[in-house]
């Protein structure tokens, strides 16, 4: 397939999305490919540069250009995304006048030095109205883009809603039909498309009899109007009722839709939504993609996609060949749709990448540059290193192990890791504790020689450094597996004596030993195993309570568990016990489901929040349930509310 340009008035830039065949999917690379276009050019977008987001800018494989109204809120707008595939231009410019600037630059475009302009600006002789030039530019009627092969121009005409609106709107007119001509005499081709805001001729729109009959006009002054003068007398084969204005003698543009479709009626391209005229067809033709003469045998087709809905405008697109003639010469249609150099023959010679995008490129936002989506991060493949062997300094092939801090490092690492198991009595402080250690862990893993000699420079991913972790030394004092599972980090370091049997299931006796029920034993009584038969234990609320149940022992401070916890000191070895029962119960407490508490009444509190402004804005509180009652009250059996009143942060009750 060739290269296909669609413009489409979408009445909102997110519009579309409410219609199928676009809300199944949301996004716009779906739409674009749906549409089955290489080049989108959207009016009415409706939004400021406030309000673009990731979805709208970031489009995987698209770069987009907008013109944005300066003022106007949720008004006009225009967008033009090109796929990063098949084309890229090699100027933009906002605004059809060139008063405007580039992004961070004073200096207006119709002012930058020749190679960087796209040119055929109009000239005050070419503008009859006393508009400003940078009015004509506030409301982001209009975004440029220069190819080799042509200047692309998508715009935005002007509507006649009231009499306030005519001189803006033929200013707007009279600026078109400056630059397109323009730049059609400099020698550039010219591809013009978008919503024109106006009906060619009586074959253009529906219930034109009725129309005439009503307002008492005749089809000559249908004709005649300032805005179909304009039209007729810039294409071929329009209409034009007496002699042609000065300076727009000789046409310059072709209507492709009519060229491929010449006598088809109904070919509507808009429709009144208040009086839901789309499904009888009751519309007319006022988007269009005209084409200057010289590409005019590079189309292939052009038409309109009526059943596609999402606004009250329909598609409207044209299709280049794959192939084309210029200056005589058959050459791919990519190889002058990009800059040079990109393709040859047809065949891409380098990859798009961010370097191509121009100034006004809406990636190179502030808050879009450099940005990637996440599915980027994890298929992005690394560029291999094209330096030679040879060329890399020693210091990049030289071993870490030759380093001498690397086994103070490694040493280091594995004494935190040792530190962290040990000192953590619940799995509260063991999160906050192991989250700290990161940092040191990440520096344990050396790199390996061969690694460093195929890249330089090697960054190690973050998981690399806890896997070659597992492999250092273990400096525990005694025979044990290494640390694979949660649990692992709170077995004691030492093995325990194995308690009489007599004495599991008895209360507790004044050598303060607690009960040890049969899963401690069993847990202190392990045998020691390589790692991969190390049983996989799961760290979820779920199984909180058989983790408690299983408790061994630590040599921490008891309070770490609550202030109810019940510890005992083994004689003679210096070694605390913990109470399963009373840990169970610590756990309970601090993940159960917060008790409501109760007031004066005996009644739940109602939980409130205040939205008063001030210091306590935001913060929630409990008070009674009751009604309030009128002051003085003395009626009896109703009982109005009374003076509980307490701040949630200070309220801890639990189930």
């Amino acid at each position: 397939m060739g290269l296909r340009i669609t413009t489409w008035n979408v009445n909102g830039i997110r519009n579309p999305f409410s219609y199928q065949p676009w809300r199944e999917d949301r996004t716009f690379q779906a739409m674009f490919d749906t549409l089955e276009a290489d080049i989108v050019v959207i009016q009415e977008t409706k939004i400021q540069r406030k309000d673009l987001r990731d979805d709208m800018v970031l489009v995987p494989g698209w770069d987009v250009y907008f013109n944005l109204p300066k003022h106007k809120k949720g008004y006009s707008g225009v967008a033009i995304y090109t796929r990063s595939s098949k084309c890229c231009p090699i100027r933009a410019e906002e605004g059809i006048t060139g008063v405007l600037c580039p992004p961070n630059s004073s200096t207006k475009f119709r002012d930058l030095p020749a190679h960087q302009q796209i040119g055929g600006y109009p000239t005050p002789g070419q503008l009859s109205s006393d508009i400003d030039e940078a009015q004509l530019d506030s409301e982001g009627r209009c975004v440029i883009l220069e190819f080799p092969a042509f200047v692309l121009i998508g715009v935005y005409s002007p509507a006649t809603r009231d009499e306030t609106r005519i001189e803006f709107r033929q200013a707007f007119i009279d600026a078109m039909d400056a630059r397109v001509r323009n730049l059609v005499s400099m020698g550039k081709e010219v591809f013009l498309c978008g919503d024109l805001n106006i009906i060619r001729n009586e074959m253009d729109t529906a219930g034109l009899p009725e129309q005439l009959k009503k307002e008492a006009m005749t089809l000559d002054q249908f004709i005649s109007t300032p805005s179909r003068r304009f039209l007729n007398q810039i294409v071929f084969g329009g209409r034009v009722i007496g002699e042609p204005d000065e300076g727009r003698e000789k046409p310059v543009l072709w209507d492709l839709c009519r060229e491929f479709h010449p006598k088809r009626p109904g070919m509507y391209t808009c429709w009144e939504t208040r009086k839901n005229a789309r499904p009888g067809n009751f519309g007319s033709r006022i988007d269009y993609v005209l084409c200057s003469s010289g590409i005019k045998d590079w189309f292939v087709d052009a038409n309109i996609q009526e059943g596609l809905l999402g606004s009250d405008h329909c598609p409207v697109y044209a299709t280049i060949s794959d192939s084309v003639s210029r200056d005589g010469v058959i050459i791919p249609i990519t190889d002058i749709m990009n800059p040079e150099g990109m393709f040859k023959n047809g065949q891409r010679q380098r990859e798009w990448s961010q370097k191509d995008c121009l100034p006004t490129s809406a990636r190179l936002i502030p808050e879009f540059d450099r940005r990637q989506s996440i599915k980027d991060m994890f298929v992005k493949k690394k560029t291999p290193s094209h330096t030679p062997k040879s060329a890399t300094p020693a210091a990049d092939n030289q071993d870490i192990s030759d380093c001498p801090n690397t086994s103070s490092i490694t040493v280091n690492a594995t004494t935190v890791l040792q530190g962290t198991a040990s000192s953590a009595s619940s799995p509260r402080q063991w999160l906050s504790q192991s989250t700290a250690t990161e940092p040191a862990l990440s520096q344990t893993s050396p790199v390996p020689k061969r690694r460093a000699e195929q890249s330089a420079p090697y960054t190690r991913p973050p998981k690399k450094a806890k896997a070659a972790l597992a492999k250092q030394p273990s400096s525990k004092t005694g025979p044990g597996p290494s640390q694979s599972t949660l649990m692992g980090f709170f077995k004691a370091k030492t093995p325990t004596p194995t308690v009489n049997p007599d004495e599991r299931h008895g209360p507790i006796n004044g050598n303060n030993h607690s009960p040890v029920t049969t899963a401690e034993t069993a847990l202190r009584d392990e045998p020691s195993t390589a790692k991969g038969n190390q049983p996989k234990q799961s760290f979820e609320a779920g199984n909180i309570e058989e983790w408690d149940e299983n408790a061994v022992e630590h040599k921490t401070n008891p309070t770490t568990y609550g202030e109810n916890s019940t510890a005992m000191e083994d004689e003679g070895k210096g070694k605390t016990i913990f109470d399963p029962i009373q840990n169970k119960e610590s756990w309970s407490k601090l993940l159960g489901k917060r008790v409501v508490p109760k007031c004066e009444h005996g009644e739940d509190c109602q939980s409130l929040v205040t939205k008063k402004p001030g210091i306590n804005c935001g913060r929630s509180f409990y008070m009674c349930a009751r009604p309030l009652g009128p002051s003085g009250n003395k009626e009896t059996g109703t009982e109005f509310r009374c003076k509980t009143f307490i701040w949630s942060s200070d309220w801890s009750g639990r189930q």
